[in-house]
């Protein structure tokens, strides 16, 4: 591997394990409260699934952006891929302090909604820079999907 590749991922794979770090506190402020007293569907997986998924999911992610940012930045469907990239990275985060933090579930599941949209186009604009990247960010897609059915049963259990 080349050290511009090996480096790029790396950094990129900080990066998103410090966004689910965060998005985790927000996440752990009502895990264990609020999340405990709301009806949830029966295909809810157990509490101790998540964290281990999200990590995983996370260093996918980032070794599929460090893969894309070692294509260079000078390269427009690069920045364009990186950009889509970031917003769905924030996205991700801001699901998990409206979800947990703001206990606003309908919110939540508009928040996943724009989130499952932002991934499709980053995996489109991944696809242009690199087939391997974009493949990469299908097991995070496939789980925010579960993520979005399950945000909209615990909405409809509890409206």
């Amino acid at each position: 591997m080349k050290k511009k590749l090996v480096t790029r991922v790396t950094v990129s794979i900080v990066i998103c394990l410090l966004i689910g770090f965060f998005a985790s506190i927000a996440t752990q402020s009502s895990v264990d409260t609020w999340y405990t007293t709301i009806k949830k569907p029966s295909f809810t997986p157990p509490n101790w699934i998540f964290a281990p998924v999200w990590t995983i999911l996370y260093v996918m992610m980032g070794i599929s952006a460090g893969i894309v940012w070692s294509r260079g930045l000078h390269h427009i469907w690069v920045k364009t891929a990186l950009y889509h990239f970031v917003f769905q990275l924030l996205f991700n985060a801001l699901w998990s302090i409206v979800f947990f933090s703001l206990q606003e579930i309908l919110w939540g599941l508009l928040v996943i909604l724009i989130l499952l949209i932002l991934i499709g186009l980053t995996i489109k604009w991944f696809k242009v820079v690199n087939r391997l990247a974009a493949y990469l960010l299908i097991p995070y897609l496939l789980w925010v999907i579960f993520a979005t059915a399950l945000n909209f049963e615990i909405w409809r259990l509890n409206s």
